[in-house]
């Protein structure tokens, strides 16, 4: 006993990332795929963020939230996905006690801070359908601020109570990670620790995250419903729907994975690492997409900048034939 001990969480200088138990053959083709998608990630989350930035027109409290989503989008996804594509390629594997420690509570924010932020953005939807006459009062600048700086705030106290009880473990089982990326459930499985009080607070973390975000969504949408429904325009209808689905669309893919990774028995160590993928790297490379393709506020502001860059591209060659 003495041993296990003294084998505690000081003494581990670093972790191996274990990742997908596939063919060596196959890296090559999941670094290129990580690639891709990450590459996706960057392009579509920068370019919402800029064409957001740069339109006076899309200066509202749905597209300041929209702006926020894909800068959090952005950011969790590079914790993850760069040293997921180096330890393709390399032998070790590794990754060091603090950059385990920096990941996983960087990680632990900015998904936390994505679900308080899609409750944000479900109850904007709610009065600006529901009570038009009263948005550009009750949707103030001052409130919009307000609560994107809650749902960062949320994040942050609940990634340093994760943090910190996941590294106060002692780690004397192995060193070895068997996941893509430092999350708390595979470093509970490499621990010796008594786990009864860490699964407590994490299962009352995530119920106090999780239950009350999805209840605001679900009632907001309920309220939404039945007020679109009550629109005589199958264009009016079609137009809330379009932009509701949207935001469906992605609350439904990242709320299904992370209740199906931290919810269901920890049994399938490959499955969960499916399930990640799904909030890690494919919702952050869907959002942009999503909200783009289907709002064409979106696609004219879109328009007019590529339009102002070609108008741009012309003239120089222009100027430059007449030198």
């Amino acid at each position: 006993m003495g041993d296990r001990e003294t084998s505690n969480h000081s003494e581990v200088t670093d972790f191996i990332l274990v990742g997908f138990r596939v063919l060596p053959e196959l890296h090559i083709l999941l670094f290129l795929l990580f690639l891709l998608v990450y590459a996706m990630i960057l392009l579509g989350n920068l370019g919402m963020m800029i064409i957001i930035m740069t339109d006076p027109q899309l200066n509202t409290p749905m597209y300041f939230f929209l702006g926020n989503l894909s800068f959090i989008d952005l950011f969790y996804s590079s914790v993850i996905a760069p040293k997921a594509m180096i330890n393709f390629w390399s032998e070790s594997k590794s990754i060091s006690f603090a950059g385990c420690v920096t990941q996983l509570f960087l990680f632990a924010l900015f998904i936390v801070t994505e679900g308080f932020l899609l409750a944000v953005m479900a109850y904007d939807r709610f009065i600006a359908i529901c009570n038009p006459l009263l948005y550009s009062v009750q949707m103030s600048t001052h409130l919009c601020v307000q609560l994107v700086a809650a749902s960062y705030f949320c994040g942050c106290i609940s990634s340093v109570i994760e943090t910190s009880m996941t590294f106060t473990l002692s780690f004397c089982a192995s060193r070895a990670i068997d996941h893509f990326y430092c999350d708390y459930r595979p470093l509970q499985r490499i621990s010796c620790s008594d786990l009864y009080i860490p699964n407590m607070v994490s299962f009352f973390l995530c119920s106090i995250i999780i239950l009350p975000t999805i209840i605001v969504i679900i009632v907001s949408y309920i309220y939404i419903v039945s007020t679109v429904l009550k629109i005589r325009s199958t264009e009016g209808r079609q137009k809330v729907f379009s932009t509701c689905s949207s935001h469906l669309g992605v609350v439904s893919v990242l709320y299904g994975a992370i209740i199906f990774m931290y919810f269901i028995p920890d049994r399938f160590p490959e499955l969960s690492k499916v399930a990640s993928l799904c909030y890690t790297l494919v919702t952050p490379m869907l959002n942009p997409l999503i909200y783009s393709l289907r709002n064409k506020d979106v696609k004219e502001a879109l328009r007019k900048i590529l339009g102002n860059k070609l108008s741009l591209f012309n003239s120089i060659l222009t100027e430059n034939r007449l030198k």
